[in-house]
């Protein structure tokens, strides 16, 4: 079998994990990116940019499933190869740049991601130009970074840049395109601006829902960012439901033991919480404490936040 049929086969095994995964279909697909890390380390070598990518994909695999400490050596060695071959300022190294950089902020790593997610914008916007869905999506990923560490003066108007690319290239009701009003009605969220984040929220949730359908992890992301809005209007009977929908397609897609799924139980609990309904509010409160512990550490801010929830939860008798 010559090298080109190598490449094929190796090509069309991640396609499919992709396809697969980009679904929110998990089951089987790490056997398949295996078979194709494992056919490119044989066939085209350890310094090959086939065998880069085929890492890359398998980590980012490990990490939608929550398996950060498989995905890290994974990326690490993906991204020297990428270095190696393609050279330090090409969107191959760019791209992998970011899948680590997304790692490290998911990890609560946000000194490691940040350089990273700066250096694949400067490579972006060099080689692939500032108006690419490639640089619109790491300006996402950067603007998300600076959002989480409450640097407001540098992520809005980076999430609004992105949203104007992927609005131009990639049109309105893109997948890609629903991630910028999300992170938008993130951040006015954030900042107590309800009335602007919701209909931003609302746009997204219609977008996923049309697009990936009603059972995606990213529409369940979504769902619980709504909840979280009327929530805070004091519409727990609103935003209950969603909390739960997010739920249950987290534990049904991603597993019982995922962060996304914590998450979900995380901010179900709080609503409980808030109703002084701590009988219903403390055992979600312990699972997510659990999976947090296990997943990202005892020292991670996810993790803190469960141990003090559960904490405020009142002893019984």
């Amino acid at each position: 079998m010559s090298a080109e049929t190598h490449v094929l086969l190796i090509s069309l095994l991640d396609i499919t994990t992709w396809y697969l995964m980009n679904g929110g279909i998990y089951q089987g697909t790490e056997e398949l990116s295996q078979m194709a890390v494992s056919i490119s380390e044989a066939k085209l070598g350890m310094n090959n940019s086939t065998t880069a990518l085929s890492l890359s994909n398998l980590a980012w695999l490990y990490y939608s499933q929550g398996k950060y400490n498989k995905a890290d050596p994974l990326y690490n060695r993906a991204l020297a190869i990428d270095e190696k071959v393609s050279g330090s300022e090409q969107s191959d190294t760019a791209n992998t740049l970011v899948r680590l950089a997304v790692l490290y902020k998911h990890r609560g790593k946000y000194d490691k991601a940040e350089p990273l997610y700066e250096r694949a914008l400067a490579i972006y916007e060099k080689v692939l130009g500032s108006e690419h869905p490639e640089t619109a999506t790491c300006l996402n990923n950067l603007d998300a970074l600076y959002f989480e560490q409450g640097k407001y003066d540098k992520a809005k108007p980076l999430f609004e840049g992105a949203l104007a690319i992927r609005e131009k290239v990639s049109g309105s009701e893109h997948p890609e395109t629903a991630i910028c009003p999300n992170n938008l009605g993130a951040l006015y969220n954030d900042q107590g601006k309800n009335d602007k984040a919701e209909p931003l929220y609302e746009r997204a949730l219609a977008i996923r829902e049309k697009v990936l359908g009603t059972e995606h992890p990213f529409t369940a992301t979504t769902l619980e960012n709504l909840a979280i809005i009327y929530d805070s209007q004091g519409k727990s009977d609103k935003a209950e439901p969603l909390y739960e929908r997010a739920l249950a397609i987290n534990e049904k897609v991603l597993g019982a033991e995922h962060p996304e799924t914590a998450s979900s139980l995380y901010n179900l609990a709080l609503l409980y919480e808030s109703r002084y309904e701590y009988d219903k509010a403390k055992p979600l409160f312990e699972r997510a404490l659990a999976i947090h512990e296990k997943v990202l550490g005892s020292e991670h801010p996810n993790t803190a936040l469960s141990r003090k929830a559960l904490a405020r939860c009142p002893r019984t008798v």
